[in-house]
């Protein structure tokens, strides 16, 4: 059982980031909150789930604790896998994610890709007497990092290249993508992705 992996971060995507370690090379796919939280970062530790099936050996990699917790928490829930809790994680920060479970906020569940209102009762039920909401804020969500100042089409790039990796059709990411540059044309990528997901 790999509890974490720390190297120097080799490669980093909104939904992958290859660590190398000692010489190997590890394909870590990681949520939305995660990517804001390592970018710009040399090197990096990520808490790890291992996904081992008949066809295949993934990983899973966490910037915290609290973001596998809740990633093992969702995986239980009948109907929803890896990569849609994961979809789940991008879309929706930790805190947010256990305020909407708390309060029973279907809704806000339901306007992530490949949630339905049953799928998201189903997460609630399940769920709410699990999250222990002591000690974590619900006010918050992921703050875009400041030092990000890269050039709108290179966001345009990256935000379109991540949501078509998570299953969205290119010309439909592209789309949005550029209605949500056009009210924010300073947004940083992860908040593209993020209001994105929520569209789309």
């Amino acid at each position: 059982m790999i509890e974490y992996i720390r190297g120097e971060l080799a490669e980093l995507s909104p939904a992958t980031a290859i660590i190398d370690c000692n010489g190997l090379g590890y394909a870590i796919s990681i949520s939305l909150n995660t990517y804001a939280a390592i970018q710009g970062k040399k090197e990096c530790k990520l808490y790890i789930y291992e996904a081992i099936r008949e066809d295949a050996y993934l990983l899973y990699g966490f910037a915290d604790k609290q973001e596998r917790e809740l990633f093992l928490l969702l995986i239980t829930v009948s109907g929803i896998g890896g990569n849609t809790a994961r979809m789940i994680l991008s879309a929706l920060s930790a805190s947010e994610l256990v305020n909407a479970i708390s309060t029973e906020n279907a809704t806000l569940l339901k306007a992530v890709k490949g949630i339905g209102l049953k799928t998201a009762q189903r997460i609630i039920v399940d769920l709410k007497d699990k999250i222990k909401t002591g000690g974590m804020t619900t006010a918050g969500s992921i703050n875009a990092s400041p030092a990000l100042s890269v050039a709108g089409a290179q966001v345009q790039e990256e935000a379109i290249a991540a949501l078509t990796m998570l299953g969205f059709a290119q010309a439909a990411s592209q789309k949005v993508v550029l209605a949500i540059q056009k009210e924010d044309p300073n947004a940083p990528v992860e908040q593209v992705i993020k209001l994105a997901l929520k569209r789309l």
